[in-house]
């Protein structure tokens, strides 16, 4: 994935789901709202983050074996997804897909969640 965990984050979970055609990578954790925005930005993501539009109710599969909620299930959620390669992002070459959500959790905290594949 490259992601660089920022300073001062807290609650850092990670994992790798090994697969037949492609493995996923998850990454989450707590930060500031500010810090958590320029992780997303440093994505290079053509849209900027958004809400999450589309409700799902579906169980979790990858960030409930964290301990934690399945991104796509929270309530006023940020999204944004990137192909990395098409954006020449050379950092990630070997991903071709990445997501951020943005949960926000109070005033100044919001937890991240990375997927990549």
């Amino acid at each position: 994935m490259k992601i660089q965990i920022p300073k001062g984050a807290t609650d850092v979970k990670g994992a790798v789901q090994v697969n037949p055609r492609e493995d996923e990578y998850i990454l989450s954790f707590r930060t500031g709202k500010a810090t958590a925005a320029q992780v997303a930005k440093d994505l290079h993501s053509e849209e900027p983050l958004a809400p999450w539009g589309i409700k799902s109710t579906q169980e979790s599969e990858l960030f409930e074996h964290l301990g934690l909620a399945e991104p796509k299930t929270l309530k006023d959620a940020l999204w944004a997804g990137v192909c990395p390669p098409c954006v020449k992002d050379y950092r990630r070459r070997d991903v071709a897909w990445m997501e951020i959500y943005i949960e926000n959790l109070d005033s100044e905290q919001a937890r991240v969640y990375l997927r990549a594949f």
